[in-house]
């Protein structure tokens, strides 16, 4: 099982990751075939439905990066961490999402909220 600290490293690459192999590869490292992810803006089924929604977020904000802020915290098999999105200007979102984690480490299930916006 992978360490929670790496899943989370994975996701934060997997946001940033420009590349569609690269990007492909860390989902396949980082949620299960079936995860689902959902956020007040966008939602993603799957491993092809998650990357569709990253393409997605990165052309509305070409140029910048995801950071993680804080954790991750984990207990039993739920775990908690926040990040901020930020460009040339400064941060322009901020968030904390709450993730399920599977047996096998990777993330089943995400739900995003908006610290800012």
């Amino acid at each position: 099982m992978a360490e929670i600290e790496t899943v989370v490293d994975n996701y934060i690459a997997a946001w940033n990751e420009g590349d569609a192999g690269g990007r492909a590869r860390l989902i396949a490292e980082t949620f299960t075939d079936d995860a689902t992810y959902l956020d007040p803006l966008m939602s993603g089924d799957g491993a092809a439905g998650i990357d569709a929604m990253i393409a997605g977020a990165q052309a509305a904000y070409p140029g910048h990066r995801f950071e993680l802020k804080s954790g991750p915290d984990m207990h039993n098999d739920r775990v908690r961490f926040s990040w901020t999105l930020s460009g040339a200007d400064g941060p322009v979102a901020a968030g904390t999402d709450f993730a399920l984690v599977a047996g096998d480490g990777r993330l089943e299930a995400v739900t995003g909220f908006l610290d800012q916006s």
